[in-house]
């Protein structure tokens, strides 16, 4: 018999071939012949704020102007909230609000509240960069739209 036990997700019993869905927290898979573990990573927050800066390539004033237009709202998932709005456009709008505080991108600047979308904001642009190659720059593409309401313009020059 093998217990698994999701840190994303499901608990689950294996028996034979039955599975049997329970929610709970870490994996850990043990059977008489091996074991297998998985440890959720955490990055450290002066880590996150430093790819943070390094990801985030627009000012809060160029974000801002970006979000504005109509080719901003044109691309990325919708809210389940009805608004209309985008997930990466209430993004930006979160991400203006932090760069506004903290202009110089001072990794002391940055409130406590600001790591958690951080993250988020690292882990989209790092994923998206590495999946969608040339298309992220065509300035007319969705992925190229979608990066820039995250804070990223893949055509900036550095």
């Amino acid at each position: 018999m093998a217990l698994i036990k999701g840190v994303w997700g499901p608990r689950l019993n294996l028996l034979s071939t039955h599975i049997a869905f329970h929610n709970t927290a870490p994996i850990h898979i043990r059977t008489s012949k091996f074991t297998i573990s998985t440890v959720k990573m955490v990055k450290d927050t002066s880590t996150v704020i430093q790819e943070f800066n390094e990801l985030v390539n627009m000012t809060a004033p160029e974000l801002e102007d970006w979000l504005t237009s109509s080719a901003s709202t044109s691309s990325g998932w919708a809210k389940d909230d009805g608004s209309g709005e985008s997930i990466g456009h209430e993004s930006g709008r979160h991400i203006v609000e932090m760069l506004s505080k903290n202009p110089e991108r001072d990794p002391q600047g940055y409130e406590e509240g600001d790591i958690p979308h951080m993250r988020k904001v690292v882990a989209y642009c790092k994923r998206h960069l590495a999946q969608e190659g040339e298309a992220k720059k065509d300035a007319e593409g969705r992925s190229y739209k979608s990066l820039k309401n995250w804070g990223h313009d893949a055509l900036k020059k550095e």
